[in-house]
């Protein structure tokens, strides 16, 4: 009797390519949606992608409402506005425009405004997305402009719980999107900072399902090819941020991490969600800054696993081998090396350790790390992250 027994679940429709953004009036018609909520954040909302964006709607003649207040971890007081805002304007569906800022509150947005629970009986516990009027979720259109999150695949969200300062990951299977316009040309204006953390966000949900225990082969080959793309690409990128080739690649790359990581998330996810919602860092910049801690912490338990990954990608020497790579990878995108370069002025007594150790082991992800995550593991992976140390 075999033991290899598992759910799959994959993702949505994808329009991917140059200029496909020019279809997003005849995809919104294909999934019913008349009156949709444009939602994306405040930064992007000043930029002229967003004005040609509209445009199309303008010369389609669709009416549509714009919901812009978006923090960069979006927090409940975001979701709780852009519920008001798709109820003011009677709006029947959304399109989530952005990076994954606003492709998680868009998405949350659809799937809240018509429930009447909070939105944390909804967190991605057990069979809690079973509590949701799901006849009441409105359709999504998912527009990614950065190539990191994967949200337009994905089926959760995440948002900060402002009370507790707790990243909550909130799911449910509605919550993807209907229709994904993956147009690499939206990633062109991209600055090299975003271009490195989105990118490295990316290699991070690769990387975590790679390693992540449990049977999935599909999710695995996913991941190996996501990780190659992101080697092959993100520099290139980061390089000549006009590149379309290598958007394209790591548009697909993002989306494919999103995909892989159904199969689980680690330590990277479980110690950077803490970090962020207390010192309001870039998700995948602090994904970065933990990566080589967390991979020499799990050495043991995945060496033989990212040994046969390294000769997937071309990377001589095994698991130091690629250990090497990653960390030459992070330099090239300068990422920095230890948290005190991304958080300035860092001063993290033990009461604060001690929260973000306790936080970390609770987070939805820490079951996935191939090692199991105790508080004293946390405490010290956050110690060798804050002095650089392995």
């Amino acid at each position: 009797m075999t033991k290899l027994v598992s759910k799959w679940n994959y993702p949505t429709t994808v329009r991917f390519g140059a200029g496909r953004i020019a279809e997003l009036p005849e995809v919104l018609a294909a999934v019913g949606i008349k009156r949709p909520l444009f939602v994306t954040d405040p930064g992007l909302a000043k930029l002229p992608v967003v004005a040609r964006t509209l445009k199309l709607l303008d010369a389609a003649k669709v009416p549509y409402g714009v919901f812009s207040d978006v923090k960069p971890n979006p927090v409940e007081s975001n979701l709780v506005a852009g519920i008001e805002a798709f109820r003011k304007g009677k709006h029947d569906g959304v399109i989530a425009f952005g990076g994954g800022s606003a492709l998680d509150l868009g998405k949350l947005i659809a799937f809240q405004a018509g429930q009447t629970r909070p939105v944390w009986d909804f967190e991605d516990i057990g069979d809690w997305w079973t509590r949701a009027k799901a006849e009441t979720i409105v359709p999504i259109v998912a527009v990614p402009t950065t190539a990191g999150t994967g949200s337009e695949v994905g089926r959760a969200a995440v948002v900060t719980n402002e009370a507790t300062h707790t990243k909550k990951v909130i799911f449910h299977p509605k919550m993807l999107p209907a229709i994904v316009i993956a147009d690499p040309e939206l990633t062109a204006g991209m600055p090299p900072f975003i271009t490195a953390g989105t990118g490295m966000d990316a290699f991070a949900h690769c990387l975590e399902a790679y390693c992540a225990p449990g049977y999935h082969p599909m999710a695995d080959g996913i991941a190996v090819e996501g990780i190659r793309l992101v080697f092959e690409n993100l520099p290139k990128a980061y390089a000549n941020g006009k590149d379309l080739t290598a958007r394209a690649h790591m548009m697909s790359a993002a989306a494919m991490g999103a995909t892989a990581f159904q199969k689980g998330l680690g330590a990277i996810h479980s110690l950077s969600h803490p970090v962020g919602a207390l010192y309001d860092t870039h998700h995948g910049m602090t994904n970065a800054v933990f990566m080589p801690y967390v991979l020499a912490f799990n050495r043991e338990a995945v060496e033989e696993r990212i040994t046969r990954l390294a000769n997937y990608i071309g990377i001589k020497g095994g698991f130091d081998g690629f250990a090497k790579a990653v960390i030459k990878l992070r330099k090239d995108l300068k990422v920095p090396h230890a948290l005190p370069g991304l958080i300035k002025g860092l001063q993290m007594d033990k009461k604060r350790k001690t929260l973000i150790a306790d936080m970390a082991v609770v987070d939805p992800t820490a079951g996935g790390n191939p090692v199991k995550l105790t508080k004293k593991a946390a405490l010290t992976l956050l110690d060798n992250a804050i002095e650089g140390k392995f």
